[in-house]
């Protein structure tokens, strides 16, 4: 048997050209959803996902349970995490300009949107050890470098667990003009987060 089948892709909001798909056919229609992040009220504003003033009527849902567990009951928005990491941030940086954060970000792509609001708000752009990964994204090239002399680092090392020792960075960094460097550390991560919420 043969039926026409309509697929539409859908922002996922987990990392950059995430999707979920929306098939529509003959015998209903069905979302598979994949990794996604949507914050509070974004789907009701995904037009693909209505029809006309309706939402359309989907029969089955293939949903990502990566956090189906009692110990991800609950998960803080997206906002509530920028703001809390933005408040660390922002306190640990004023102190003194040798006062560092390191971003220990576990994946290649998916924390686009920290690095370009903790940029935008504080006025400090994020190292990354390379560029190439993000030019495809203009929208966050003005706010990464490969400039080691910031107070951001979002660098990586294959070892990073083990490689962060006193206060050296990944890329090697231990001081800045003769004067050694405080690190902190923020591991942006639900899976980790999850492990140690009561």
């Amino acid at each position: 048997q043969k039926e026409d089948i309509e697929v539409t892709l859908l922002p996922a909001g987990h990392c950059p050209g995430s999707v979920m798909f929306l098939f529509e056919g003959e015998k209903g229609t069905v979302l598979y959803t994949g990794d996604f992040r949507l914050a509070k009220g974004e789907a009701a504003r995904m037009e693909l996902l209505h029809s006309g003033t309706r939402v359309k009527d989907i029969q089955s849902v293939y949903l990502d349970t990566t956090f189906c567990d009692p110990k991800f009951y609950h998960i803080p928005s997206r906002e509530e995490c920028l703001n809390g990491i933005l408040e660390l941030v922002r306190s640990w940086t004023s102190l003194t300009p040798y006062h560092v954060v390191w971003l220990n970000c576990k994946a290649a792509y998916g924390y686009e949107y920290l690095f370009i609001n903790l940029s935008e708000e504080l006025g400090i752009k994020v190292h990354v050890n390379k560029l190439d990964m993000f030019r495809n994204m203009p929208e966050i090239l003005y706010h990464v470098t490969t400039d080691r002399h910031t107070q951001i680092h979002a660098c990586r090392h294959p070892r990073d667990d083990d490689y962060l020792r006193g206060n050296r960075l990944p890329c090697g960094m231990t001081c800045q003009n003769g004067t050694p460097l405080h690190v902190i550390s923020i591991k942006p991560s639900t899976m980790w987060f999850g492990e140690r919420i009561k």
